[in-house]
């Protein structure tokens, strides 16, 4: 029986696609302070073996503070490269591409091509318990303010999560993580804005004799420090075959 993998909500997982294996993924976030959503769709395929996997991410997202804007945000490209992997622990870093995509006037982008890099580590702790752990970084070189005024903008990521398997097709997970990324505003400053989430939830999996695995689930992002106050749900679902 395939158990669960490479399905965590918002943490990534280090483990690269199989060898003929490809998977689609959809998520769906929405925050019921804001009344910002963002959903997103990922394609992930192995490139030539499980060492490198190609992949890349749509977003869709509704910003904005009284008024909302809807649309595609930046699309990113990405690769990554099976550094670890062994029955315990998986060492995958990832670089990526954002390409600008999205309308920056109505805060759906960046307006420039951005570089994003990210270190994800999965490691088995026991039968039932695994831990993922990530770190990344983003720069964004002449990002666009709505204005039209340029400036490099950085930001980081990083967080942690722990699964606990019920059954291999049934997982309870708790993910924690924090985002900080400069912002541009029309006089030219910057200043930094974070988030912080506890993300308690599960997944479930349906396994077909034809090979194909589908993986649910549902989570509730609960804000704490700066982002107190910040809850919402979070729905997913992926095919793997």
């Amino acid at each position: 029986m395939k158990k669960i993998e490479d399905n965590s909500f918002l943490i990534e997982e280090a483990y690269n696609q199989e060898t003929g294996v490809v998977q689609y993924i959809q998520a769906f976030q929405y925050s019921r302070k804001t009344k910002e959503w963002l959903y997103t769709f990922t394609y992930e395929m192995p490139l030539l073996n499980q060492t490198h996997q190609l992949s890349y991410t749509v977003p869709l997202a509704r910003v904005g503070d009284e008024q909302f804007n809807s649309g595609l945000g930046d699309i990113a490209l990405n690769y990554r490269y099976q550094l670890v992997g062994n029955d315990r622990l998986a060492v995958a870093p990832r670089l990526t591409l954002i390409v600008p995509t999205g309308d920056y006037k109505k805060g759906l982008g960046l307006g420039a091509i951005g570089y994003q890099v990210n270190l994800p580590l999965s490691w088995e702790l026991s039968d039932k318990c695994i831990s993922h752990w990530n770190a990344g970084a983003t720069y964004t070189p002449r990002a666009r303010e709505a204005s039209g005024i340029r400036a490099n903008l950085n930001g980081y990521n990083y967080g942690a999560s722990m699964i606990y398997l019920h059954s291999e097709n049934f997982n309870y997970m708790v993910e924690i993580v924090k985002s900080s990324a400069q912002s541009l505003a029309s006089d030219g400053s910057k200043a930094w804005e974070s988030s912080s989430f506890v993300n308690p939830g599960f997944r479930a999996a349906i396994n077909y004799e034809s090979g194909l695995q589908v993986v649910y689930g549902a989570s509730v992002p609960i804000g704490i420090g700066s982002s107190r106050g910040n809850n919402g749900v979070l729905v997913y679902l992926s095919f793997e075959k």
